[in-house]
């Protein structure tokens, strides 16, 4: 039973990075669900998971794409101001937000998403 949750749980991570390669990010949106039904985790130590699991997915994004060199990075280094700036954010004060609403917030990006692209 161990040797098939951790099957399960190494193939949510590679639907995240795929996610996170092909589109450019999203993995999260992925892995979030994913660690709700795959581990015994609190709902909120799912969110600081993901987090944990995206950054290394990301890095190895960033140097792939970096590799092939199709990164505009004039145009991407300012959004990098912001990001930090609302990470730092949400890792400070998400605590004080009921997990029943991040969850919702999570499911309303991801329709949003989704009609927006159809």
């Amino acid at each position: 039973m161990l040797r098939r949750k951790i099957y399960g749980m190494a193939a949510a991570g590679g639907c995240a990075g795929l996610v996170n390669g092909l589109f450019g990010g999203g993995g999260g949106m992925v892995l979030v669900p994913l660690l709700c039904a795959l581990t015994d985790l609190e709902d909120r130590q799912v969110f600081s998971a993901s987090i944990a699991v995206i950054l290394p997915i990301c890095l190895v994004s960033l140097t792939a794409t970096a590799l092939t060199g199709t990164i505009p990075w004039g145009s991407s280094l300012p959004y990098l101001i912001g990001s930090a700036a609302g990470g730092y954010g949400a890792a400070r004060f998400g605590g004080l937000i009921p997990t029943r609403w991040l969850h919702r917030g999570l499911g309303i990006l991801i329709l949003w998403g989704g009609i927006r692209y159809l």
